[in-house]
Parts: C-alpha cells; structure tokens; sequence
C-alpha cells in the first residue's frame, strides 16, 4: 500500500519505443484491500533545528506486519519525528469523514477498537473495557504522553481513498461540510460510538493537524477515483477551507493546527492539480513524492527514488528527486515549505539479465518474489538479503541510488549511504525537511530514520 505516482513519459524513439507508465502508489498489505501510499507555522520538534522529519504510519501495520505504535517508540523513532502522520483516513460518499468497519473502506476497529494488550502498550498499561478510546489512537495518546514536542497529524485520502476527493471539493457548501466533518471526528475528537468505544471528545486533543492526501486532484488516481478539470482551484479553496476551520478552532483552544499535503512529482500532474503559488498561503508544508519513479508496473529495470536521473537512463525527461523538487520550486513553491519524501521500502524484477549493468536498464519477466507483494519489499528485508550473501550491492553514488542484483532479482531502495545524500541536498537546497513511506518499512532500531535525523541535523549525532 504505498502511493503511486501515475505518470506517463513518452521515451524517445532512440531508447525505448514504449510509454513508461509511473503508477499509482501501491504497497502491499495482506490486511487490507486498499491501497494508500501515500509548513511554515509549525514547531520542529528539535527547538534547535528547523527541519521536519514526517513519517506515515499505516493503519493495517499492525496486521500481519505487527508494526505497532509502540514500535515507534522502542525503535527511538519517535524522538526523531517532528511530525507522525496516521493514514489513511477515508471521505463517503456523501463528501464527509467517517469511521466504521467496512471491509476496504474504513478498519474503526484498528484506529480505535482493538484493545492493546499491556506488552503491546506504549507506557505498559492494559486497556481496559470501559475506556472509550482503545486501539491505535490510544497508543498515539500514549506516544505523545512520551514525546510531548511530537505531533500527530491524520492523513486523509491516499491512492485508494481519494474516490470522493473532487466531488466533496466541488462546491463552497461541499468544502466546508467535509472539512468540518473531518475536523469534527479527529481534530474535536468527536469520534462515533461503537460498541462502547468512542463517544462526544474521546479523542480530543490527539491530532494536531491534518495532511491532504489527494491523489491527484486534475489527474488520473486509482481506477474508481473521480477527477475534473476544476480539481485545480478547488484543491486551494479545500486547502483554504481547512486553514479557516482550523484557525477558527484554534483560537478556541489556543492552538495552531498545522495543514500539510502529499504533492505529486510529475509535471503534469503538478500542473493539472495545483495552483503552486496559492496552496502555500495555506499549507504548513507539503510532502513532495520522492519515489515510485519506476517499479516492476513497467518491463525495464530502472531507479524507483534516485536523488538525479542517471546520465545513461532509457527514459527521456526521467524522474528523480531533483527533477520533482526543481518541478515545484519553479512553479513558485517556498523551499523552505518542501518536504521531499524518502522510501523506506525497494521495488523489484525478476528474470533480470546482467546486461553488463549488473541488471540496470535491462528487462525483466515481471515483479520479483517478495514478502507481502510481488515487487515490493520492506527495507529490513532487502537489508537482510544485502547481508545474505545471494546478492550484490550496487551503488550509482553520483546520482544518489542503490540497488542488489543476484543474477535474476533487481531491487531498488534507499538505504542510509542513499539517505545521507538526500538529507544533504534537503540541507543544501534548504528544504524543510524529509518524509518517509512508511515507519514499518524500516529496521527494529530505527536504521532509516536515524539517518534521516542524523542527516539533517548533524550536530545531534550521539544525542539520542
């Protein structure tokens, strides 16, 4: 379930005759039919740094992945994170936020149902069968009991739930009735009561903000989800929309609420979606998509996150980090509120010849054996087959990517040496910081968002 990018590069006949399809962001989960991926005003949570450092936690991790929240906290990434962001949530039908359990569509039952055990429990406390809010929100309450500068924002949308996006964006009327419901549910905490859990306030308090994930406004998304020319001035009035509601609120309890947003990096969909220089009057910051520039969707092996396009790439105006960040910054976006996203996860080929590249560029039979999805793997467990000895690591370190290769499989992935490059062209160019897909992705000590912290703010080296 990670996001996917949804592009479409016509390469030059003298490379590929073929169209290089970038899809839409899709991972993999066992628990859950739906794919997801996937700041100016706000407070790092390093007083003495100005980076942010995002990372998704998704909903159906703590199934057959058992990543649960308390593994945020026992992997020390939490003290690293400005900014959690909890995907997804989902918008009906009706244009409004909502929590139930329908199978695809909404899992109340993992965001605050579940009762969590006292070895699976953040502070080591049982829940108990009167408390109104269990499951994953609680545990959050409980994770920021013991990060008190960490905030928790809730992420709506995500490759499978944009369906209702435009249409709950269309009018004035639309706009304010989604953006109050959502704020009613997860910012005022007004949580629907099922089967005892939930009620008026029970999650008060808990989420500091929200992150707009709409895929894509303008473009095409998932198959079922519903796009219009007019997606592009209604993604600012949304955004507009939200930083009223929330401001309004604000003053109510003495709080800034920070809005973010996921941002595509193809052109074209930046163009068909986003009024560049308007949506940051609003936002606090957006999250550029960093990956997903190429994966086993297409035939050829090639980069999924470099930090620049390879000289020798097949594809012509190819994607990569510097071409996504350029992409917006040209069109007008502060650096300063760029977040470029990181993966914490590879995206794989099988039946790969050597081709003289150990793999690169060559074709391939399809997505390569892999965990939880064909083609995708988590970055513990491609760290894990880099230390096998079944196969090679390669590294292109002038333009910022790996890869492993054992004479069939291709797997492309960030590790921290990638990392560490990204985190000083964020520094270089200054950006506001990095974001990663997703927290689960990564090892049991945290490996990745080590790197990101350490990355970007250096002089912390050792503190944590």
């Amino acid at each position: 379930m990670r996001r996917r990018l949804l592009g479409r590069l016509a390469a030059t006949a003298a490379t590929l005759s073929v169209v290089a399809v970038l899809p839409a962001l899709t991972g993999g989960s066992s628990a859950q039919a739906h794919d997801g991926h996937g700041s100016g005003h706000a407070t790092p949570a390093h007083a003495d740094s100005s980076y942010k450092n995002v990372g998704y936690f998704t909903q159906w991790g703590i199934y057959a992945r058992n990543y649960q929240v308390k593994n945020v906290e026992t992997s020390g990434t939490a003290a690293k994170l400005t900014h959690l962001n909890y995907a997804f949530a989902n918008i009906g039908a009706d244009g409004k936020c909502f929590e139930a359990n329908v199978a695809g569509e909404g899992d109340a039952w993992a965001d605050y149902q579940h009762p969590v055990d006292a070895a699976t429990s953040v502070d080591g406390t049982a829940d108990t069968a009167a408390q109104p809010l269990a499951g994953n929100f609680n545990q959050l309450r409980e994770l920021k009991a013991k990060n008190p500068k960490l905030k928790v924002l809730i992420s709506i949308g995500g490759w499978g739930w944009s369906t209702h996006f435009s249409d709950a964006a269309l009018t004035p009327a639309s706009r304010t009735a989604l953006v109050a419901s959502c704020l009613d549910i997860f910012v005022k905490g007004n949580l629907p009561l099922l089967d005892g859990k939930g009620g008026p306030g029970s999650a008060a308090g808990l989420f500091d903000g929200v992150d707009i994930d709409w895929e894509w406004p303008g473009s095409s998304g998932d198959v079922d989800t519903v796009y219009r020319p007019e997606d592009k001035r209604n993604f600012t009035a949304l955004a507009a929309e939200f930083r009223k509601q929330l401001d309004t609120y604000g003053r109510t309890t003495h709080k800034h609420y920070d809005l973010s947003a996921f941002l595509p990096a193809a052109p074209a969909k930046i163009d068909a979606g986003f009024e560049v220089k308007k949506i940051f009057r609003y936002l606090d910051f957006g999250t550029v998509q960093g990956y997903d520039f190429h994966g086993p969707y297409e035939a050829t092996t090639n980069q999924q996150s470099a930090l620049k396009a390879p000289r020798d790439t097949p594809v012509a105006n190819d994607f990569s980090d510097t071409q996504a960040v350029g992409d917006w910054l040209r069109r007008g976006a502060p650096a300063r509120q760029l977040v470029l996203g990181v993966p914490f996860y590879g995206q794989g080929w099988t039946g790969v010849p050597d081709g003289g590249k150990a793999g690169l560029f060559q074709t391939s039979t399809g997505p390569a054996p892999a965990t939880w999805q064909a083609g995708n793997e988590d970055y513990h467990a491609l760290k894990a087959l880099a230390q096998s000895g079944t196969y090679a690591l390669h590294r292109d370190t002038r333009d910022g990517f790996a890869w492993l290769y054992d004479g069939t499989n291709f797997w492309t992935y960030d590790d921290p040496q990638v990392i560490a490059q990204k985190t000083a062209y964020i520094r270089q160019q200054h950006l506001g910081g990095a974001m990663a897909w997703s927290l689960d992705g990564d090892t049991s000590d945290g490996e990745l968002i080590t790197a990101i912290d350490s990355g970007l703010n250096p002089h912390h080296q050792g503190h944590h």
